[in-house]
């Protein structure tokens, strides 16, 4: 918890490349300074942070990772303030999940996660970030299925663009349509208009548990079923399927497909994703049963290098 304080506080970006005395930041992080020069003892003794002279501080190797600039984003991930800090906070809910099977972000926070976004804009800006951060991540995703006899991608609950973005540059005649909630989709616009493919991409500010825009060759899904339960899951499967109709594709990306290599990595993220949201972590077979169930059918099962795995599922005919 002390590392997010100084995470949440910015004090690696405070100090930046010289030692600042505990009143000056004190002052610029609007801390008590008796209570920030513990926490600074505290966290030196541990190796994170210098203490070059007595009353002062600065970034040391290990603290350089805090810093706002570093390439990894650990200080966006463990900004109490932020989605990342947050999402680990409600952790001290768990009991109550174990003990009632439902997610504990709503006992911690006084709302269910989805809710909670709609209601905390600075939450939903930070969720939004993460889900766009890591562009070796998106990249990977976005290189494991060959979108080239393609001519229209439809990302339904793509958040921000960060993976359409990844999909329009795969071929410069490829178009595409994001699918998010209207706060979103202004964020979205931003980060299209940035990458110059604002004028290959249409947007659509809804819910991707009501209709979605229709004529697309592929409906992607990407890290978004697993933040559900098997019936809402398959209802916004249903959807995907409804608006490819006979023609089109929907293509789900997720981070796991299994235990396989990694069953430490699996069982932590079931686990997160049943005390933030009530989702959970899939084998492939029951990702097959839930495309059954929303009328479709798995054609193909593929994983990428950085251990994404995606099925390119077709509507059932009949």
């Amino acid at each position: 918890m002390a590392v997010r304080v100084a995470a949440t506080l910015r004090l690696a970006d405070l100090m930046g490349d010289r030692a600042v005395g505990v009143d000056e930041l004190a002052e610029e992080s609007n801390t008590d300074p008796g209570a920030l020069e513990r926490l600074l003892r505290h966290l030196v003794a541990h190796g994170l942070f210098a203490e070059p002279t007595p009353g002062e501080f600065s970034v040391n190797e290990t603290a350089a990772l805090l810093l706002s600039t570093d390439p990894a984003g650990m200080r966006e991930a463990l900004d109490l303030e932020g989605f990342g800090g947050r999402m680990d906070v409600a952790f001290t809910g768990l009991l109550h999940t174990v003990r009632t099977g439902q997610p504990a972000w709503e006992t911690v926070f006084g709302a269910p996660f989805w809710q909670y976004l709609d209601d905390n804009p600075r939450i939903s800006e930070s969720f939004d970030a993460m889900m766009a951060a890591s562009p070796e991540f998106l990249a990977d995703a976005a290189g494991g299925y060959d979108w080239a006899e393609l001519s229209h991608v439809v990302d339904v609950g793509g958040g921000t663009g960060a993976l359409l973005a990844e999909i329009l540059q795969t071929g410069p005649e490829l178009r595409g349509t994001l699918v998010d909630l209207p706060e979103t989709i202004g964020r979205a616009r931003e980060l299209m208009a940035s990458r110059g493919l604002a004028d290959r991409c249409e947007f659509a500010g809804q819910s991707f548990f009501d209709p979605l825009p229709t004529g697309g060759d592929a409906y992607v899904l990407g890290r978004v079923v697993h933040d559900w339960d098997d019936e809402q899951a398959v209802a916004i499967l249903r959807r995907c399927a409804e608006a490819a109709a006979e023609r089109g594709r929907v293509v789900v990306i997720e981070t796991h497909g299994g235990a396989g290599d990694n069953p430490a990595a699996f069982a932590e993220m079931s686990l997160r994703m049943l005390v933030i949201a009530g989702g959970r972590e899939r084998t492939v077979d029951s990702y097959r049963a839930l495309a059954a169930a929303a009328g479709l059918q798995v054609e193909n099962v593929s994983s990428t290098p950085l251990g994404h795995v995606i099925f390119d599922c077709v509507r059932v005919s009949g």
